[in-house]
């Protein structure tokens, strides 16, 4: 038998069947249950995202013989004729190979004519945009009111080419890039159902290259099946892909946050050698560099399945946000100027030595190089030295650090306000704002973290914070709690604040005059929702 490559054989036949256009299908679906047709549809996006496959669904809905609705039978003849493409009222027209005036008089002339042997007349064309000016002139009219039993289905990838005339008298449905997860989902479970062996990861490399095109990624997915003798194994999809391990990325940013210049070059040299993309490679350490920032700021959001979660947390660790954001920036200006470069392995090895050269001075680091440079006898004073030179009269202890503002911080048990003075940032700040006070005596801190935030305490975060609250205290330990902790901590401290304030304003607002007034004279009802504090 005849090979049915996977985009063909598993194009969806209903809108149930639809993946990831669930705004579409919902609009589509409503429109024919209530029977509210229009004459007209457009649909916009790019290449394999559905625009083809709606629009033969829609023909479906519009001609089944059971009757008009968003499920049709499927087994009637006009449904069965459709699928194969042997509709004979189903009049699919490509723009691009059919642009001139001529042709769009014939559609038109023909539309007059009542159907063959369906319930309407559906013309299907596809890429629209190609249509000359005097094309879509001469179609305007019947566009506008065409006879009632002729619908016109527009696809089209560049709406912005298509006339305001013509996008005016058409209902516009704009579908989306596809979601990396909802095509991996439709790739197992095509897999799963045609009993082909495969790893997730595989999947999940395959639908990233689809670059949300579901008929992209099943393409991929032929190639990886045929390449790989009938099996998806991650390597072979990554070797099918030309790209390289993750683990490389990885690799060379530990290396940037450890400042290795010779191992960052290094591995960049690896990547060259390896003869992939390197544009791509620019855009995996992008990615890599967005998720090491999303952890910092919410670390509860990482899946605990990721096999790369642990790196990401130990570069979160190393990296303060503020050099996050500049390595990013790099990274997406050294894509833009390969195109540029003398060639794409010089562009890429100098966007390397830019995030290495270009990594900004801390204050820290400022005051360490200050003090590298200074004779021994001018560079740190010891808390003690400090303490001595005080005043007896004195009612300032400036044996304690001081902020830019603020003036010496002391300790008083509050420590949410504590933490505030500090400026803590990155992880550090992450950290102790989870701890709860446990114990304060004779200068010695016991700070308690919730179980369900253990993972806090992996990588440097401790260190970092324990660093910060040195000059404090005599003595501080972290050690970790149950979940009951957490009510204590700044945290939940300020999400208590912030649902008391909201609760106050709805009440406020349910006490307020107008708005009883309103609600007894106009049968008006508060959203709840939309009570928002701003902070």
């Amino acid at each position: 038998m005849t090979y049915l490559v996977l985009a063909r054989k598993w194009r969806p036949k209903t809108l149930s069947e639809l993946v990831g256009q669930e705004h579409v299908v919902q609009a589509l679906a409503n429109a024919l249950d209530r029977g509210q047709l229009h004459h007209a549809w457009l649909l916009t996006g790019t290449r394999g995202v559905g625009k083809t496959t709606i629009a033969r669904i829609l023909a479906k809905a519009l001609n089944c013989e059971l009757g008009v609705s968003s499920h049709p039978c499927g087994k009637c003849s006009a449904c069965i004729e459709i699928d194969s493409g042997k509709f004979i009222d189903l009049l699919e027209m490509d723009a691009a190979s059919n642009t001139r005036v001529d042709d769009m008089r014939e559609v038109i002339d023909n539309a007059k004519y009542l159907p063959t042997r369906g319930r309407y007349k559906v013309y299907l064309i596809d890429e629209v945009h190609m249509l000359s000016k005097s094309a879509f002139n001469s179609m305007l009219k019947t566009l506008e009111e065409p006879p009632e039993h002729v619908k016109f289905i527009l696809a089209t990838t560049d709406p912005q080419k298509i006339p305001i005339t013509v996008l005016s008298r058409c209902l516009q449905l704009s579908l989306r890039l596809m979601a990396e997860k909802d095509i991996a989902y439709h790739l197992s479970r095509i897999l799963h159902e045609e009993q082909i062996s495969y790893q997730e990861q595989a999947v999940k490399l395959i639908a990233k290259n689809a670059h949300g095109s579901m008929r992209d990624a099943l393409s991929l997915l032929d190639q990886s099946i045929a390449f790989g003798a009938g099996e998806v194994s991650f390597q072979s999809v990554q070797n099918m892909l030309g790209v390289a391990d993750q683990g490389l990325f990885y690799e060379l940013l530990e290396a940037l946050a450890d400042n290795s210049g010779q191992e960052i070059m290094r591995h960049g040299e690896q990547l060259v050698a390896g003869g992939l993309s390197l544009d791509a490679a620019l855009a995996d350490m992008s990615r890599i560099l967005h998720r090491v920032a999303l952890a910092q700021v919410l670390p509860d959001s990482m899946d605990p399945n990721d096999p790369y979660g642990p790196k990401i947390l130990s570069l979160a660790s190393k990296i303060n946000a503020t050099d996050i954001q500049l390595y990013y920036q790099v990274l997406v200006n050294g894509r833009k100027d390969l195109s540029v470069a003398p060639d794409e392995a010089a562009g890429f090895m100098m966007t390397l030595l830019r995030l290495w050269a270009f990594t900004p001075v801390t204050v820290n680091e400022k005051k360490v190089m200050s003090a590298v440079s200074q004779p021994p006898s001018q560079s740190v004073e010891s808390r003690e030295m400090r303490a001595t030179r005080l005043q007896p009269d004195s009612d300032v202890d400036e044996s304690l650090p001081e902020t830019e503002v603020i003036g010496p911080i002391k300790f008083l048990g509050d420590w949410e306000g504590f933490i505030e003075k500090l400026n803590l940032g990155g992880m550090a700040r992450m950290l102790a704002q989870h701890c709860a006070v446990d114990a304060y005596e004779n200068e010695c801190l016991s700070l308690v973290l919730p179980q369900t935030h253990a993972h806090l305490l992996d990588g440097s975060y401790r260190e970092k914070l324990l660093i910060h609250l040195e000059p404090y205290f005599k003595k501080v330990e972290i050690v970790l709690g149950d979940a009951s902790q957490r009510d204590r901590t700044p945290v939940k401290q300020r999400e208590k604040r912030k649902e008391k304030s909201r609760q106050d304003a709805k009440n406020a607002i349910y006490a307020d005059p107008l708005i009883q007034q309103l609600q007894a004279e106009c049968d008006a009802t508060v959203i709840d929702e939309s009570i928002v504090i701003r902070e």
